[in-house]
């Protein structure tokens, strides 16, 4: 097993809604450190190195906005639970299958919070279907909402080779904050296959 964590680098939209991806060249990956995101939409760039030691690009957009707006977005990191070989044998996966995408676990930690404090959104899942020493396209969607109004939409791409990972996203909250129950949805997606699961946690 495995940590690899790269530093997010949140360039700030004011007037637009939504901006190009960027990339962090090589020699900077894991050198920046987590900016702000107020009400405008953020955009982050950058890299890390895949499980067999290949450079894999990673590009990561989505911001926090109306009753999250002010908050910061931290450092993104993954582990590799299970290699392919147990992923395969836990799902008795067969090739004829094709593409396979099974989230086994979302969770916030903590789930019980005051504005100003800090969350960790981790999700489980497991990805079939690359094949030996190749990759699928992978995009992982964190959608949070706030009685109902989405409030934020960090969303990270990048390749993954088959196997189990475990992926965090950390969130400050602003210090305004709004109290309540916040609905955190997580989604998977690689070759159009894709799976959901909600967690939720609560502002007092």
């Amino acid at each position: 097993m495995y940590r690899k964590v790269i530093t997010l680098i949140v360039i700030v939209a004011f007037f637009s809604t939504l901006i190009g991806c960027a990339s962090i060249p090589e020699e900077h990956k894991g050198a920046a450190t987590g900016a702000g995101i107020g009400a405008a939409v953020g955009v982050i760039g950058g890299s890390l190195l895949g499980a067999s030691g290949a450079k894999t690009e990673m590009a990561i957009l989505g911001g926090l906005l109306g009753a999250l707006a002010g908050g910061l977005i931290g450092h993104y990191a993954v582990d590799q639970r299970r290699t392919s070989q147990q992923t395969a044998e836990k799902y008795r996966y067969q090739s004829s299958r094709g593409v396979m995408v099974q989230i086994e676990n979302v969770s916030v930690i903590p789930n019980t919070i005051r504005s100003g404090d800090h969350i960790e959104i981790k999700m489980t899942y497991a990805i079939l279907g690359a094949g030996p020493d190749r990759e699928l396209d992978v995009t992982e969607t964190r959608e949070i909402r706030y009685k109902g109004e989405l409030v934020g939409r960090p969303e990270v791409k990048l390749a993954r080779q088959d196997g189990t990972y475990t992926s965090t996203l950390p969130i400050t909250l602003p210090q305004e904050a709004k109290g309540g129950m916040y609905t955190v949805t997580a989604t998977v997606a690689a070759a159009n296959v894709s799976d959901s699961r909600d967690a939720t946690f609560t502002v007092r």
